[in-house]
């Protein structure tokens, strides 16, 4: 992934992707032609880029677990969803 921020949110975002997450390369405000095929050369061509694409990978692996019914964000939202639920029996309930 190639991230290159406009506004305020995405500077963060492209931070994290770059250098938490490490799944891909940030490009700087005003790049020119030149340091963009630097770039696509570098996630197409070098090592670089081949352990951005192992890290990815296994980063979308660990949230497949996650969103499987048994996963944490499935057993969270599906409690949020109950919860919700509930809240809207009680209130019909008062009325």
């Amino acid at each position: 992934m190639i991230c290159m921020s406009c506004f305020t949110d995405q500077m963060v975002n492209a931070r994290y992707v770059s250098d938490v997450w490490k799944i891909g390369l940030q490009l700087e405000q005003g790049a020119e032609r030149g340091d963009i095929e630097r770039m696509i050369r570098k996630l197409m061509l070098e090592q670089e880029g081949e352990e951005i694409r192992d890290r990815s990978l296994k980063l979308m692996e660990k949230a497949n677990l996650c969103f499987k019914q048994d996963g944490f964000s499935y057993q969270s939202l599906d409690g949020l969803v109950k919860h919700i639920l509930s809240l809207e029996s009680f209130v019909f309930q008062t009325k």
